[in-house]
């Protein structure tokens, strides 16, 4: 096994053979290949991602059965075969029928907690309940919620399948379907504390439980504008949604004074595909649909966007087109450059190096964004 200067292990391209720390031994492939060899790259990592699906007991691969029934609850739009399960393992074909037990208006795969302000959420920089934008009427002080809660609802469940996953505990709630949230237990549990004043859905990512997201979401908001009070809606998501779906949870938390965040993980497709298994392209065209959200409200901004820089696999090209793109929707629009703490099967790559960091938010600001902020800076090498 070769090593790199700082004693840790070197990864080698199974396609042109260079040796680096900055290529995973579990995912062997350089990107200059990914981009340059995208046909030949995206059959290694499919591999990659079968063996790695197969062994945390989920669907090894997004169903496109020609016979099967269409699953619309994401934008994956798995085909399921008679038997089958879609994508996510929450959505089933038994007997040439859509059925789902979980994911649903009434129920879902999850799990959540009360998370003091200001959170650790990647956009607590710039939302009401972190930085006090739009008090008063969407924040308890100009400096933001201190003293209050925020609910994370963490949802069991993930459309994408990212090889650097930060929160793979929903791997085991998606295989085991388990623990099980219910709509009315956790609208009372939120409703009827006083100390919450934002809700945030994150996962996994809650693109195939949105049911259950706009139903929980819808319930706050209506007690909450009784109530006059503050309870924001909040989302962190890869995008992956249905428009159906993420239309309806876009309205509620524009109004309560929410915001929606994107992980913008790559801008080449091959390369989302690669690393995350999925097409990004529903990611980015609904980011760009919900500019017509975001130009509703000045602050808190509504809608924002985050990468996090993995080694050897996002660089400088990546940032500057996604931050290009952002600008041409809104320069305003907020983006989070993210450390990388090594996780999942890319957990032998090295963490993002801090010169790295800094030089990707002067290439997203010459890009013409105007609030870039470089997050997770104790993760920086």
């Amino acid at each position: 096994m070769l090593r790199g200067f700082r004693g840790v292990e070197k990864g080698e391209c199974e396609l042109c053979g260079e040796a680096s720390e900055k290529i995973s031994n579990f995912l062997p492939l350089c990107l200059d290949c990914i981009r340059e060899e995208p046909d030949r790259a995206l059959e290694i990592a499919s591999r990659v991602h079968y063996e790695a699906r197969k062994k945390i007991g989920l669907p090894t691969e997004i169903p496109k059965s020609t016979e099967g029934v269409e699953c619309l609850y994401c934008a994956n739009n798995c085909q399921i075969p008679e038997g089958g399960r879609g994508y996510c393992n929450l959505s089933r074909n038994e007997k040439g029928k859509l059925t789902r037990n979980f994911g649903i208006s009434e129920k879902a795969i999850g799990s959540w907690y009360k998370d003091s302000h200001p959170t650790n959420c990647v956009a607590s920089w710039c939302c009401a309940g972190g930085s006090g934008s739009g008090y008063p009427e969407y924040a308890k002080t100009p400096e933001g919620d201190k003293g209050y809660k925020n609910a994370a609802v963490f949802l069991g469940t993930c459309c994408y399948h990212c090889l650097y996953c930060q929160n793979t505990s929903w791997h085991e709630m998606a295989s085991e379907r388990r623990p099980v949230l219910e709509r009315d237990e956790l609208v009372e549990k939120v409703i009827s504390d006083q100390s919450i004043t934002c809700l945030c859905w994150f996962g996994g990512s809650p693109e195939p439980q949105a049911p259950f997201v706009h139903g929980v979401s819808q319930d706050i908001r209506e007690k909450a504008k009784e109530d006059g009070r503050i309870l924001r809606i909040c989302l962190e998501a890869c995008g992956n949604f249905s428009w159906k779906w993420l239309e309806r949870i876009a309205k509620i938390s524009l109004e309560s004074g929410g915001g929606v965040k994107f992980d913008l993980k790559t801008w080449s497709e091959d390369l989302n595909r690669v690393l995350s298994g999925v097409s990004n392209k529903p990611t980015y065209d609904n980011f760009e649909r919900l500019e017509e959200f975001h130009s509703e409200r000045e602050e808190p901004p509504f809608l924002r966007g985050s990468t996090l820089l993995v080694p050897g696999y996002i660089d400088l090209e990546e940032i500057k087109k996604i931050a290009r793109f952002i600008s041409r929707i809104d320069p305003s629009i907020p983006y989070s450059l993210l450390g990388y703490g090594p996780a999942y099967r890319l957990d032998d790559l090295p963490l993002t190096e801090k010169e790295f960091a800094f030089k990707a938010k002067k290439i997203a600001e010459g890009e013409g964004l105007k609030k870039v902020r470089v997050g997770n800076k104790k993760l920086l090498s």
